[in-house]
């Protein structure tokens, strides 16, 4: 299992914190500085079942800044998007952890993080 964080975000801590508490086996990646490829990028949605924009933090300067928000979200321009996280990646939504079973759970809630536990 790992897990990737952004060490600021409370979501994340709380996600680390519940996996200790339950004894988890897991890496952490900080993942604005381990950034992920968009090859690692299209794994992972895959994994989660979800698409790039659904992972995208959109109220960030960056996204602001590229103006995501007016950007397609269709088949055509998934790629558009998995490139823009992979060059920015402080745009991925998180924690997200890989479970042990190949699924992906975006954990941002304490039931979510169980749910990657119990995987």
């Amino acid at each position: 299992m790992e897990i990737w964080i952004n060490p600021a975000c409370s979501k994340c801590r709380s996600a680390i914190s519940l996996l200790d508490a339950e004894g988890a086996d897991y890496t952490v990646r900080r993942y604005l500085e381990d950034v992920p490829s968009e090859d690692e990028i299209r794994e992972v949605l895959e994994r989660l079942g979800l698409e790039p924009w659904e992972i995208t933090r959109t109220q960030e300067a960056a996204a602001k800044e590229l103006g995501l928000k007016e950007w397609a979200r269709d088949t055509g321009s998934r790629e558009q998007w998995i490139k823009a996280l992979a060059g920015h990646p402080k745009l991925i939504q998180r924690p997200i952890i890989t479970a042990d079973d190949g699924t992906a759970v975006l954990a941002r809630t304490d039931e979510a993080v169980r749910d990657a536990l119990s995987r």
